[in-house]
């Protein structure tokens, strides 16, 4: 058995989904455990030098958690031969450009979405990198939850007949920053730094219903800006023009209906963040980020509208929670793993830079739907 290297540049890591999901949950949690196995017996060995803009916090970063190699000059790292994956977790508006430059410096690479806030550079990325030859992934970290592996293993299993509809609930309550702390940082909503959460979220809700109900093949999407002045991290009170609300309902492949309710400002009174509801002829399964109950058609109650009589059945014993029979890995980091086998050994890879570009050409017609006050077809993308 041999040791390889793989050297990883890691942008944006001081970014609160960088930081957490991707460096320490991801690559140090793989750098810990010795590495990644791989087909022949060999054994990759991550190396990550981090790379920001912000010189005393990216050093304080490096010394916390051992990592022997920071720079402040995004240049100088790409120019470094033995260094071949680069990573990107900054903000959207710069992302394109980053991995245009990382391409053109023959680098494989990864990155957060959206990989842009408009269609045609999300398509001419993908086209790049593909011209290029280089291996290229975008984070798709909800097909990898628990909860939404037990609803693929459902639909799988023929579980629930022919699916009918989804709904999904997503979202909480983020403070506006005035009398508690908000917990997601100020730029989510102002348009001008790319804010909002039609562009945020309807890239997730793209990857996840085409891999686990069908195609998306229409939109029809209303915005809001439901708070619209909040307080940012130094106190200061500004302009939320940015939405932070979404309520879309999309057309699937194979007559599908599904609903997705996207909030900020939503208190949650449900099983988990975000639930989907899936429904079909033979049976319905509810599932969260980890937890996911089913009730067969077998087990359906008969309930009868009447109004004049508190309820008689309890609609949340009828369910059936799926075991957990396999162990939980954390979501970004089984799909690390997948990207640098794919990059190091040659493993099957279905989340390049055009599934990112399916993701953006959604938020897209969201926001046109949005603003037109009406449906919009999602045609196949040239990539």
């Amino acid at each position: 058995m041999a040791e390889r290297r793989i050297g990883i540049i890691m942008h944006g890591v001081t970014g609160r989904m960088g930081y957490n999901q991707h460096l320490v949950r991801s690559i140090l949690a793989i750098r810990d455990q010795g590495g990644l196995a791989l087909g022949n017996g060999d054994r990759l060995v991550v190396d990550p030098i981090i790379v920001g803009r912000d010189e005393d916090k990216i050093r304080r970063l490096a010394e916390k958690h051992s990592i022997a190699r920071w720079t402040t000059d995004l240049d100088a790292a790409l120019g470094n031969a033995e260094d071949t994956v680069f990573f990107d977790a900054g903000t959207t508006q710069m992302r394109a450009e980053l991995l245009s430059r990382a391409i053109d410096a023959g680098k494989h690479v990864y990155c957060e979405k959206p990989v842009s806030d408009d269609l045609q550079s999300a398509v001419a990325l993908a086209k790049k990198a593909k011209a290029a030859g280089i291996k290229h992934g975008v984070v798709q970290d909800k097909l990898f939850l628990p909860g939404l592996l037990k609803l693929k293993m459902l639909r799988d299993s023929g579980f629930f007949g022919r699916i009918l509809s989804v709904r999904g609930e997503f979202g909480y309550w983020v403070f506006e920053g005035d009398w508690q702390p908000a917990q997601r940082p100020s730029w989510n909503y102002r348009k001008a730094d790319g804010g909002g959460i039609i562009l945020d979220m309807l890239c997730h809700w793209r990857y996840v219903l085409d891999n686990l109900f069908g195609e998306v093949q229409a939109v029809s999407c209303l915005g809001a800006t439901h708070i619209p002045e909040r307080v940012d991290e130094k106190g200061k009170t500004y302009t939320a023009d940015a939405d932070d609300a979404a309520y879309a309902t999309f057309q699937l492949e194979g007559g599908i209906v599904a609903h997705i309710n996207s909030s900020w400002d939503v208190r949650v009174r449900r099983d988990d963040l975000v639930t989907f509801q899936v429904d079909g002829t033979h049976g319905s399964a509810v599932a969260g980020l980890h937890q996911c109950f089913t009730q067969h058609r077998v087990n359906t109650p008969k309930p009868v509208w009447n109004p004049d009589q508190p309820k008689t059945i309890d609609f949340f014993g009828g369910w059936e929670e799926v075991p957990n029979n396999w162990p939980a890995e954390n979501g970004f980091k089984a799909q690390w793993e997948l990207f640098l086998r794919h990059v190091a050994e040659d493993g099957a890879w279905p989340y390049g830079l055009e599934a990112g570009a399916k993701g953006v050409q959604l938020a897209m017609a969201g926001l046109r739907s949005w603003q037109e006050r009406r449906w919009i077809d999602i045609p196949a993308l040239g990539v």
